[in-house]
């Protein structure tokens, strides 16, 4: 191991699209591509530690290269402190705010500075962060997007492949009965000791949910995902009280704030922190902290790459959500093991880019 300073030299940051082998349907929208920006953080040691985002949308990606390459110069010759990293940041984003698309920039920066600490120090992530790399328990979210019962059945039970234990299906198609059908055919299909996990990604208005998520009681479902808005706390505590089936929260907390108004007001039963919002490696140590606070149970995500590293050091330590779509990206795509996310023994986080995978879905 070694304990070399590093500085910071430059930031880089390529936009890539790539298609997604299963189109995800939501209530808000369809997505069938992956827009991703890279990130890489070079430093004057010859360390390059790497992160990337998930833009949701090909200009949002696009639009955030010029401002990765501004951000590079306010950091050049910066040593490589998070914390401090972080501070320096949020002073240059101050009026627009580090929310929406720029926080994911800072959180992609800030996972990018623990890869090259991590790489520097010749350790995996999780054991930087003071774990032991162990396989991560996950599920599958792949897909099961609004479709029709049959469609859903078949595409649940190909999503068991590698011996996943948890699968997770889109609902919100306006009718309870409509749900409560796709539910009931994907359940008869899997067996009873793979956890179905439902998200309705804030389709429902309170009075809404408080009809569909008691209907859902009974059916089998491991947690019921977002019903309502994102940070409409009071109304979500509400439905959690009414409602046996645990319900989950968290991929939209940005930043701290969000999350301890939600636990301070028992909005859920389950946390999930999102990578690029709760603000990268630092954001999620510190959310981790809060939650064993309230002794709530910690999920991720997207972003399985790292986020098995983190889960491996977080207290309350619950599902890997995982999803596929840097693969084509990795020279080596992380591992799954009869439902366990096998944790890289390379040394950071073990994402390294395929070069001309990059160049192939390049956004020009």
């Amino acid at each position: 191991m070694t304990s070399i300073p590093l500085t910071l030299r430059s930031l880089k940051a390529t936009a890539v699209t790539l298609p997604m082998k299963r189109p995800l349907g939501t209530s808000a929208q369809t997505i069938d591509k992956a827009s991703l920006l890279l990130v890489d953080l070079h430093t004057e040691q010859g360390v390059t530690g790497r992160a990337y985002a998930f833009c949701y949308l090909s200009s949002i990606a696009r639009s955030l290269v010029p401002v990765v390459a501004e951000l590079s110069s306010v950091l050049m010759g910066q040593p490589l402190v998070p914390v401090d990293l972080a501070s320096r940041i949020n002073k240059h984003f101050k009026l627009p705010g580090v929310v929406g698309p720029l926080a994911m920039v800072a959180s992609s920066v800030d996972t990018a500075a623990w890869d090259a600490l991590a790489i520097a120090a010749d350790r995996p992530l999780a054991t930087l962060l003071g774990a032991v790399p162990q396989p991560i328990r996950a599920y599958n979210s792949n897909g099961l997007g609004l479709m029709s019962a049959e469609a859903a059945a078949d595409e649940a039970e190909a999503l068991l492949e590698n011996g996943f234990r948890g699968v997770k299906m889109r609902l919100g198609r306006g009718e309870i009965g409509l749900d409560l059908a796709v539910v009931r055919a994907v359940r008869s299909r899997i067996p009873d000791d793979v956890e179905l996990m439902v998200d309705f990604n804030q389709a429902l208005t309170f009075a809404g949910a408080m009809q569909y998520c008691l209907a859902l009681d009974g059916e089998g479902v491991y947690w019921i995902e977002e019903p309502i808005r994102h940070d409409d706390y009071r109304h979500t505590a509400l439905i959690a009280l009414a409602v046996k089936t645990p319900i989950q929260i968290g991929e939209n907390f940005a930043g701290l704030a969000p999350m301890a108004a939600a636990l301070a007001a028992s909005a859920s039963d389950y946390v999930m922190p999102d990578l690029d919002r709760i603000g990268g490696v630092t954001g999620w140590q510190r959310a981790a902290g809060l939650a064993a606070s309230y002794n709530r149970e910690v999920s991720s995500h997207l972003f399985p790459e790292v986020s098995a590293h983190l889960l491996a050091a977080t207290p309350g330590r619950h599902w890997l959500e995982y999803v596929d779509w840097a693969v084509p990206l990795l020279q080596e795509p992380m591992q799954i093991v009869n439902g366990m996310a096998i944790i890289s023994d390379r040394p950071g986080h073990g994402m390294r880019w395929d070069e001309a995978a990059v160049a192939k879905f390049r956004l020009d």
